[in-house]
């Protein structure tokens, strides 16, 4: 059993019937009244996210989980195929488990947190950036830098981001994985 103090980003709790991942959270002390936990749960089932309050000090069901390194396999249209990296074992997950498909590319290291008790898989973490190639865009206009104007280019795993008006085909680009947006353009 955890409790409120042990809430952290990433926390497995078993909530309502269904496990539950921490995605963010805040405690709250206010000057009057009992401190409480705002938190943002997403369900590792259906990948719905809930906002939900804990008053300070109550007892939550944590889960149990270990995490592994997985290599991206490929995608056969409606499984993602990842390999153990310590034993080479394979796993496949539905596109739900997953948080940003369009950004993985083959090859690519996620960590993958898996239940204790079944061996189900939880929820599969990306990198924080990864480096993707520009395969189409607009042409880039030099000199065009002092503006924050964008637009829209498509990477090489068919995502679309939006980037700087001097980024071109061909260029490789840091994207953060959370929120998909550009970062910085990567020279080799």
């Amino acid at each position: 059993m955890a409790t409120t103090s042990d809430i952290r980003n990433g926390l497995c709790i078993r909530y309502n019937n269904d496990i539950y991942k921490v995605v963010e959270f805040l405690h709250v002390k206010p000057g009057k009244g009992p401190a409480f936990v705002r938190t943002k749960l997403k369900s590792v089932t259906n990948g719905k996210v809930i906002d939900n309050t804990f008053s300070a000090g109550h007892k939550l069901d944590d889960v149990r989980v270990e995490t592994h390194k997985f290599q991206y396999l490929y995608n056969d249209g409606e499984y993602f195929h990842f390999m153990n990296e310590a034993d080479y074992t394979q796993i496949q997950l539905t596109e739900s488990a997953l948080d940003r498909s369009d950004l993985m590319k083959e090859g690519e290291i996620v960590t993958i947190q898996i239940n204790s008790e079944d061996n189900m898989p939880l929820s599969v973490d990306m990198p924080a950036t990864v480096i993707l190639e520009v395969t189409h865009t607009e042409p880039g206009v030099k000199g065009n830098t002092a503006t924050n104007a964008t637009k829209p280019a498509t990477v090489e795993t068919g995502a679309e981001v939006n980037v700087p008006l001097f980024i071109n085909e061909g260029d490789k680009i840091k994207v953060e994985t959370e929120k998909g947006t550009y970062k910085e353009r990567v020279k080799e």
